[in-house]
């Protein structure tokens, strides 16, 4: 684990130590659970109260917060503050350049020699791994896949044929990239697959997490734009267009050949059907339903979708229905009749 000064530290976070500016600083914790020499982080007075109350010895805090008992940090964001620090004190594994004795390789694959291809793994004809790569272990890249500089794949994670990953690319365990697109067509009595014959497509910087389904184009590509970031158990049919920076967060469906824009965020289990058009810096809620194309900086709830402040009068309608159903009856035993 790193040690470093508070002076260090506020450097790396462009921010201004009120304290002792040679207190070494060995961990980073939690308020809850930190201990003497541990670096925490307060990003409002609740969160401040009990950093000044733990056993850190510093905190990374707001500009404005007051001088206390403790070393401060003051930076302009705390929570982006945070994310930089823990990876100084938490660094990333390192994976020394090589292919493990265990790994199968094709004789055309291209593998720069910076790259470290771990056990088990598999690397099909034709292949291209950019620098830095990594395989960690039990990884399949299909022939004529092509990953880029820095991509991380993280154990039994499979890439189909002719794939192509950006540099920075990084995928967690159990996915599966370039699978066959549902598409069947009923001829006569039975279900006929149509053939999946296109590709996936996955820009730089680009996060995926454990156990998503990306499926290859029918006959074009799958595309996920840069900097979009997939939580687990997501599904990503086949021509799905995702745009860049984008969030989809646990166990989102997104039908055949619906087009996402940039900045899109959806919540946990939203389902979007086919065809759709998503635009630019659109929310969709938790659980909703999308069956209608959303205009862009639109926020949209509820199953199916309609647009924020719409569900929300619905909502509140529906919790009144009780009393109204009460008034209604009230009425019909004065007027000793049914209320049409």
């Amino acid at each position: 684990m790193a040690s470093i000064t508070t002076a260090e530290i506020a450097k790396l976070l462009a921010g201004e130590v009120v304290g002792d500016e040679h207190a070494t600083l060995t961990g980073f914790a939690p308020a809850a659970q930190a201990k003497p020499g541990d670096l925490t982080f307060a990003e409002n007075d609740e969160y401040f109260a009990a950093a000044e109350n733990s056993a850190a010895t510093a905190i990374i805090t707001g500009k404005n917060s007051p001088a206390g008992k403790k070393i401060l940090i003051r930076v302009a964001n705390p929570r982006i503050a945070f994310a930089r620090a823990v990876g100084v004190f938490f660094p990333e594994p390192k994976f020394s350049p090589g292919i493990h004795p265990s790994a199968v390789i094709a004789a055309s694959a291209q593998i720069d020699p910076t790259a470290h291809v771990g056990p088990h793994c598999h690397v099909g004809e034709r292949v291209k791994l950019g620098a830095n790569c990594v395989l960690q272990s039990n990884n399949s890249v299909g022939a004529d896949s092509v990953l880029g500089a820095d991509t991380n794949l993280f154990p039994s994670v499979t890439i189909y044929p002719r794939s192509q990953l950006g540099a920075r690319v990084r995928v967690h365990s159990g996915t599966v990239i370039g699978s066959d697109g549902f598409g069947y067509v009923l001829d006569g009595a039975f279900h006929r697959k149509v053939p999946q014959i296109g590709i996936v497509i996955i820009g730089d910087d680009v996060e995926i997490g454990a156990n998503v389904t990306i499926d290859r184009g029918a006959l074009g590509a799958t595309s996920i734009g840069k900097g979009t970031k997939i939580d687990n158990q997501v599904h990503i049919a086949h021509n799905v267009e995702i745009g860049e920076h984008s969030i989809l967060c646990g166990q989102v469906g997104i039908a055949g050949s619906a087009k996402l824009g940039n900045y899109v965020v959806l919540a946990g289990q939203v389902g979007i059907a086919g065809h759709l058009k998503i635009g630019n810096q659109v929310t969709v809620g938790s659980k909703a339903g999308v069956m209608h194309n959303i205009p862009d900086g639109e926020t949209w709830l509820g199953t199916p979708a309609q647009p924020d402040k719409q569900t929300k009068r619905i909502v509140i309608a529906i919790q009144r229905l009780p009393d109204l159903l009460k008034k209604v009856a009230a009425w019909e035993k004065k007027l000793g009749g049914t209320i049409e």
